[in-house]
């Protein structure tokens, strides 16, 4: 099983990013998915999270600034976030989890810096 994220860099405040992230080995379509950030000496939190049916959640720190989505067919996830604030700075890590296992799977992250 492999999660391949992607997009990251550095932006400015107030920029956009589109973060990508690409599975395989698995049923994607059986697996809800999130994108979760951790900063420096902070613990990992989530950022967004959809459902195998497409139902997606936000935390509130980014809501109205982040849309998440899936694309089956290709088996990849997308955070597209706006209006980037220096906050936003961390690293980036998408899971999956099988919707009755609960099994899941991490990538291994990509680095996002809000910085002028």
């Amino acid at each position: 099983v492999q999660l391949v994220e992607s997009g990251g860099g550095l932006v400015q405040p107030g920029g956009s990013l589109t973060l990508s992230c690409t599975v395989s080995g698995i049923n994607f379509s059986v697996y809800a998915l999130g994108w979760y950030r951790q900063a420096p000496g902070k613990q990992r939190e989530l950022v967004a999270r959809i459902s195998s049916a497409g139902s997606t959640a936000y935390a509130e720190s980014v809501k109205g600034r982040s849309t998440i989505s899936r694309d089956n067919a290709k088996n990849t996830m997308y955070l597209q976030m706006n209006s980037l604030k220096p906050e936003d700075t961390a690293g980036y890590y998408c899971n999956a989890m099988h919707i009755y296992t609960r099994s899941d799977y991490w990538g291994q992250g990509t680095q996002v810096t809000v910085s002028s």
